[in-house]
């Protein structure tokens, strides 16, 4: 078999790997606040989430061609399938290495600036399309300050319709909504995550000559639509901790405000074609809603090492992309 079609094999299943991986990383984003609130048990909500991203994820493509043509140009790079494969394997490592310490770590981020990183290494700064970059960057720093914003503007209308009302009664409303809005999350994030190993693959299939054009095909779509669904099914219990209980102590009212503000964005990026990152997104609107109710009941410790996170993700696994391109290189 020629070599280079062994090397889009390997990207086509490292894609599907990472795609898997976010599953199990992410499905904390969609329903930690559901779980934490015991409006779903964890098994059922576990299982709600991983249809609603399957089926999320065979609804759009916008966001996959993003990915393919707007960090670089796909059919401009020369050793493109090496790029590619760098890249996943740097943002697969960063993945696990984040979900190994419960930390809500964006694979948006890790797989943009690996991307990035490891195309850099190869044909220089010049190889960026800086529009699209540019773009996609500032999506990922204005998303979770819009979930925030949106958070605290939704909890704080909650609270005066709310006012004199029934705890006991509004809360259990409260949580079979959540079921609901819980699952409207859930398919926010196959809409958008998903479509980030779509446009990988695709752009792999461009650099092996196998397509001609940025267009996802449906095969492209089906498998990480299983990938991602599957990797929910089967969980990530330590990020389900961090964004359920270690940000504030959530109530069904502040699950429900949360869940909306998040899909709202999340749905809003994702029709202007826009990857975001879903769990900066999820833990910022949680951020907003607890500050809307009480600024002191929000563990600012863990919102503060979470920060961090995010903001030395990009670069890091740019790094590491970088390294593991010139690795590669000596061997393919």
């Amino acid at each position: 078999m020629d070599g280079l079609i062994i090397i889009t094999v390997l990207i086509v299943i490292a894609a599907l790997v990472f795609d898997f991986i976010n599953g199990f990383h992410d499905t904390a984003n969609a329903i930690a606040t559901a779980v934490s609130t015991r409006a779903l048990k964890a098994r059922h909500a576990i299982l709600m989430a991983a249809t609603m991203n399957f089926i999320g994820a065979l609804l759009f493509t916008g966001v996959a061609k993003t990915i393919t043509g707007d960090i670089v140009d796909p059919f401009s790079l020369t050793d493109g399938s090496v790029v590619i494969l760098a890249a996943l394997i740097a943002g697969i490592f960063w993945n696990l290495f984040t979900w190994y310490f419960g930390i809500p770590s964006s694979s948006s981020h890790a797989l943009i600036g690996a991307i990035a990183g490891a195309a850099i290494a190869s044909a220089g700064f010049g190889i960026l399309e800086y529009k699209g970059f540019i773009r996609i960057i500032m999506a990922l720093i204005l998303s979770p300050l819009l979930a925030f914003t949106v958070g605290y503007t939704v909890y704080s209308i909650f609270k005066v319709i709310l006012k004199d009302r029934n705890l006991a009664r509004t809360n259990r409303n409260f949580r079979v909504f959540q079921i609901f809005t819980a699952a409207t999350q859930a398919l926010s994030h196959g809409m958008n995550d998903a479509q980030k190993a779509m446009g990988v693959i695709t752009m792999a299939l461009i650099a092996a000559n196998l397509q001609t054009t940025t267009d996802i095909q449906f095969w492209v779509q089906l498998a990480c639509a299983s990938a991602m669904g599957l990797g929910t099914a089967v969980g990530g219990w330590k990020i389900i901790k961090t964004v359920g209980g270690n940000i504030m102590k959530i109530k069904p009212a502040n699950g429900v405000a949360a869940d909306l503000s998040s899909a709202m964005v999340i749905f809003g990026a994702t029709f202007i074609h826009l990857p975001v990152s879903t769990t900066h997104v999820v833990s910022s609107s949680i951020l907003g809603v607890g500050s809307s109710h009480r600024i002191k009941g929000v563990k600012w410790t863990t919102a503060q090492r979470m920060i961090i996170t995010w903001v030395i993700t990009l670069p890091i696994s740019a790094f590491i992309a970088a390294i593991t391109y010139y690795i590669l290189s000596l061997f393919i």
